[in-house]
């Protein structure tokens, strides 16, 4: 059972019986408690998500001063596949690591851009690149933003929020 129909479960079996246990959830539906109480906590969240992929020490730097405004962040290293990512996680905004190792962070912006399910979601390249080419490509492959690194802290918020505001109209 996928994250989308557990969920979907999980709240079918609360809306039934409000005091119901989260033991008791997993029992009738056959799935670890541990599993029940994930579930149970993503939908407690109202935050805004970003999906941060990359590796690094600039990537922790980024994912820290987001998570001090509030910001649901979810961190992927390079190994784990982008688009699983964005389908599992679900995120408002994706910061996306130029460098990554497994597939160039270009090609994953296209590949998001390209897809019925994703092209939607605002992409923000993040890269140690300051050339010109570097950020024409980005958004030649559809960024929504380039920000390099080492990178302002108050100049990083600035942007993400306004990204967040336009998604939100």
């Amino acid at each position: 059972m996928n994250n989308k129909d557990l969920d979907h479960e999980i709240l079918k079996l609360i809306e039934g019986k409000p005091e119901i246990s989260e033991r008791d959830i997993a029992s009738t539906l056959s799935v670890p408690e541990e599993l029940v109480k994930i579930r149970i906590a993503n939908l407690k969240d109202t935050r805004q998500k970003i999906l941060i992929m990359g590796d690094g020490e600039s990537i922790s730097n980024i994912k820290a001063t987001l998570e001090a405004e509030n910001y649901n962040i979810v961190r992927i290293s390079g190994s784990f596949s982008a688009l699983e990512a964005v389908k599992t996680e679900k995120p408002d905004l994706i910061l996306l690591d130029t460098g990554l190792a497994d597939l160039e962070g270009f090609k994953i912006c296209k590949q998001l851009r390209a897809s019925p399910r994703y092209w939607w979601i605002p992409v923000m390249m993040l890269s140690e690149r300051k050339e010109v080419k570097n950020r024409v490509e980005a958004f030649e492959s559809g960024a929504d933003d380039y920000v390099t690194t080492p990178f302002n802290p108050l100049e990083l918020r600035a942007r993400v929020g306004m990204i967040l505001k336009r998604t939100q109209v």
